[in-house]
Formats: C-alpha cells, structure tokens, sequence
C-alpha cells in the first residue's frame, strides 16, 4: 500500500512538471550600444608591430584626402620618420631619418603625423625609466603626392 502511495506522489509530481508554464510577454528591444570609435582599440596592444599597426590607422584616418589607395611598382619618393609618442599618446618628437630628397613629401608625412596627434598611450611598451616609445615609420609616395604608411601594407 505505501509504495502505492508513493509511486501515485510520484506520478502526481511529474505531471505537475510537465504542465506548461504561460509565456512571458515580449522583452522590450535592448537599446542599441554605439561602437567604439575606430581610432580606438577595445585590446591593449602588447606587441610594437601591433601599436606600429594603431599608428598608422590613427594618421590614414586623419588624412583621408592624402591616403593613397594603391600604389604603383615604382614609388616617387620613400621618407621614413624617426617618431616619438610619450607614455600619454603625446607626439614627443618627429623628424626625417631617411629620404630621397624630396622635402615637400617629408614635410607632408611629418605634417601628415602632427595632425593625427595625439595617439594611443603606449604604456605597455615604454621601458621603465623612458618617458617615450620610439620608432621608426616608413611612408610610401606616389608621384602625385599620396601615401600609404609602411605598418598597413599588405605583405
């Protein structure tokens, strides 16, 4: 008799379970969230070709009008930049370390920087005791005076 009664509880608790339980109405939809902008980065840039990479997005996006779209098998002019971006993203310091001659496109990629400043902090990869991470930055001419910065070319 009492596994009777136990198997009927049993046989009563499943059936309870197995009745459906009313819908919830529809959620309200979840707002939209903006993206970040594309200058920044959502992960911190632990490699110096990483941040070479976020530094050379930051100036193409700061002179649109400059970029060039593609470049041709012989470039007129390759003038790389001797940069310094301080702990804060700061630009600390630009100057020519090597070109071909001619000064209006190292003016223009040395411009070209200034007018992307400032940049992303650097300060994974600022040694201790430096107050400023140093590289070297290649832009690429056409002969009509655009460019392509070296760290976004395609291999």
């Amino acid at each position: 008799m009492r596994s009777r009664a136990c198997v009927a509880v049993f046989l009563a608790a499943l059936s309870a379970g197995c009745a459906q339980a009313p819908k919830p109405p529809p959620a309200a939809p979840a707002p939209a969230v903006a993206a970040p902008p594309p200058s920044e980065s959502p992960l911190p840039v632990l490699t110096l070709d990483g941040y070479k990479k976020l530094f050379a997005t930051r100036v193409a996006q700061s002179n649109p009008e400059l970029l060039a779209d593609s470049l041709p098998q012989m470039l007129k002019s390759v003038v790389v930049l001797d940069i310094s971006i301080d702990r804060d993203g700061g630009l600390a310091r630009v100057s020519v370390r090597r070109s071909n001659g001619f000064t209006a496109l190292e003016k223009r990629a040395m411009d070209s920087v200034r007018r992307a400043a400032p940049f992303a902090a650097p300060n994974l990869l600022v040694r201790r005791g430096e107050s400023s991470l140093r590289f070297l930055e290649t832009f690429l001419f056409r002969d009509d005076g655009r460019f392509q910065v070296r760290s976004l070319v395609e291999n």
